[in-house]
């Protein structure tokens, strides 16, 4: 059986990476979150800047593809908000014959989305944390792929049940659009 590669994308402080996670505990996957290599740049006494960002996605890519070559799964956490960032998902997933999925988890209530975002602090000092100004100025287009979308509104137990059934049934393949409309 081909490994899995489970993408999580979205904006801050939607709980992406309380599900990421979770479902990396619950599929024996290596967790890779693009922030936390941003962070150890910056702990290294590079400063924070567009190419710090671009280097811990290239970063978290080459972990994966390792993990992946060995026949293990990963789990990515990352905004993912832009075409180039889910391509390198892609590539990655064909390059080494493992089943992509991707998650994309929401906050569909703003007043909700912009509590979590403003109460909780800087998750992997020393990447500051985004401010609500920050998330809603950070670009992030709209999906052509097959993806699962959650609302982090949800309760997590719900939430991963939704992942771990969408991951499930043909586990050797990636999901296609008649996936989705079963869950």
């Amino acid at each position: 059986m081909p490994p899995l590669l489970i993408v999580f994308a979205g904006l801050p402080g939607t709980g992406k990476s309380t599900l990421a996670r979770a479902i990396a505990e619950r599929e024996d996957a290596v967790w890779l979150r693009v922030d936390t290599l941003e962070a150890a740049m910056l702990r290294s006494g590079l400063s924070q800047s567009f190419e710090t960002g671009l280097a811990a996605y290239n970063a978290v890519w080459e972990l994966a593809r390792d993990e992946l070559r060995r026949g293990r799964n990963a789990v990515v956490d990352a905004v993912n908000g832009v075409e180039p960032a889910r391509e390198m998902w892609r590539s990655l997933a064909r390059e080494c014959g493992a089943s992509l999925f991707f998650v994309e988890v929401i906050c569909s209530d703003r007043e909700v989305h912009r509590r979590r975002v403003e109460s909780r602090g800087a998750q992997t000092p020393p990447l500051p944390a985004p401010t609500w100004a920050d998330v809603l100025e950070r670009e992030y287009r709209a999906w052509s792929d097959p993806i699962l979308t959650i609302d982090g509104i949800a309760p997590v137990e719900l939430n991963i049940e939704r992942i771990v059934k969408y991951l499930s049934p043909e586990r050797g393949r990636s999901p296609t659009r008649a996936d989705h409309n079963k869950l």
